[in-house]
Order: C-alpha cells, then sequence, then structure tokens
C-alpha cells in the first residue's frame, strides 16, 4: 500500500494522487496540513527520500521567510520547525514501504507504482 502526504490545495498533489488512483493502487491519504507528522515520522520520510530536512523545506513560504530565512539550523531543528508549522514540508510525499520519493513533478510517483 501506499502512503501520500498530501495538500488538496497543491495541483501536483492531487495530480500525483490522481496517477496513483489510475494505477488502481491501494493508497492511505493522509492531509498532513490537518494531521502532521510526527518528528519521528519525518525522520523516517527523509530517511527514505535520501533528503536532509532542509532540501524537503519549501523556502516561499511565508512562515519560512518571517521566521527561519538566513538561520543556519540543525537537523533536529529543521525536523521541529516543520511539525510546528507542517506548510513548511514539500509535497507531495509518496511512501511504499522503505521507499520514498517527492512527487516533483508528479510523475515521479510512477517509481514506486
Amino acid at each position: 500500500m501506499l502512503k501520500i502526504y498530501h495538500n488538496t490545495r497543491c495541483s501536483k498533489s492531487r495530480h500525483a494522487l490522481e496517477l496513483i488512483n489510475q494505477a488502481g493502487q491501494e493508497v492511505e491519504v493522509v492531509e498532513y496540513l490537518k494531521t502532521p507528522p510526527t518528528a519521528q515520522e519525518l525522520r523516517d520520510i527523509l530517511q527514505k527520500l535520501h533528503m536532509t530536512p532542509e532540501q524537503l523545506l519549501r523556502k516561499g513560504e511565508a512562515v519560512y521567510k518571517e521566521k527561519y530565512k538566513g538561520q543556519e539550523l540543525s537537523d533536529e531543528e529543521w525536523i521541529q520547525a516543520m511539525v510546528e508549522n507542517p506548510v513548511l514540508i514539500e509535497r507531495p510525499i509518496v511512501v511504499k514501504g522503505n521507499k520514498a520519493v517527492l512527487g516533483r513533478p508528479p510523475e515521479k510517483v510512477q517509481d514506486l507504482l
């Protein structure tokens, strides 16, 4: 089963979910703005993505510009920032077992289908 960390307002996230549905895959949809991942979930996701926390940040968001721009935080501090401000998490993220992809572009999810 796949899990998608999804934002219904994001066209790329909607497109990724559509690709999953078209492939007939079972999927758990996590609207991460309503149900943010825990710090441990983020650590697990980052490991599966082979990314650092800072690489997963949406740096164009107002909260990033207001609170974090120009700061050098540790990985754990960036994870905590994403837990407290889930809008900072890049999307969509699709997880299958021990693998994950960032659906940018959305066609990247096909790697897991």
